[in-house]
């Protein structure tokens, strides 16, 4: 993801006081850490979420002798304006990370799921994981109005959805979803959330699965089904497969003979 830097990290030094150029966000892995803010001095436990705004002056002390460990994003300003934009109703000026420690499990669990999406290049399970997890992770964390529901937005919704159903194996952003929709990309998540109960990465997935048991119910060979659904390949098809139905694709296959 262009504009994006990971670290991941386990140890029990004591950063000095520094400043980064880009936000910061991430996660407390085992351990704790106390440390400066531009909100005062918090401290971080395992699970908590921490973040840190472009400029400010921050510091890192373990808790405890056994250190910490934990993982983070750096985004630069620029990637993070077009969903700052859209969820402060305006051009994202201004905006900031509003909590240098939050426990907050749903923010954990989009941060992982970017994280994943962003280091490992099967990490993720459609083509707008890593997009959705980073608007709605930034959602959780950034001082924002709530917007209306645009006019529009729930025929903008069935666009999106037919789209998906029309071809769920096409390679979708999640910006191109938007554009269909008519709508920002968090009015499309929430959107399409309210009216279908899945985010468009969920519901993507779920076409792709039940496009791949369609085809290995006829006969298709694995492989084959995998690249046709739109998978990355076969292994990438058969975790997300074991997940929905509790067994595997060959084991599915055998028992439709």
């Amino acid at each position: 993801m262009n504009g994006v830097e990971a670290v991941s990290a386990d140890t029990g030094h004591a950063f000095g006081r520094h400043i980064h150029e880009q936000f910061g966000i991430g996660v407390i892995l085992r351990g704790a850490q106390r440390s400066s803010s531009g909100r005062g001095m918090v401290e971080a436990q395992a699970g908590d979420v921490i973040t840190v705004n472009p400029g400010e002056v921050h510091d890192g002390l373990p808790v405890g002798e056994s250190g910490r460990a934990w993982r983070m994003l750096y985004l630069e300003p620029a990637a993070l304006a077009g969903p700052m934009g859209d969820l402060t109703g305006g051009g994202g000026a201004g905006a900031e990370l509003a909590h240098p420690v939050r426990r907050d499990p749903a923010a954990a669990a989009a941060f992982r799921s970017l994280f994943r999406a962003v280091t490992d290049p099967q990490g993720g399970s459609s083509e707008i994981e890593g997009q959705q997890s980073l608007i709605l992770l930034l959602a959780r964390l950034v001082e924002r109005r709530s917007p209306g529901r645009a006019p529009g937005a729930v025929l903008g919704i069935g666009r999106v959805r037919a789209r998906i159903d029309d071809d769920p194996s096409a390679p979708l952003s999640l910006a191109e979803l938007a554009q269909i929709g008519g709508v920002s990309p968090f009015q499309l998540i929430r959107g399409f959330a309210r009216a279908t109960g899945l985010t468009p990465h969920a519901y993507l997935v779920q076409r792709r699965l039940h496009k791949a048991r369609r085809l290995i119910a006829g006969g298709v060979v694995l492989a084959d089904a995998a690249q046709a659904a739109g998978f990355a390949d076969q292994s990438h098809m058969t975790r997300l497969f074991v997940r929905a139905y509790g067994m595997s694709p060959g084991r599915f296959a055998a028992a439709r003979r």
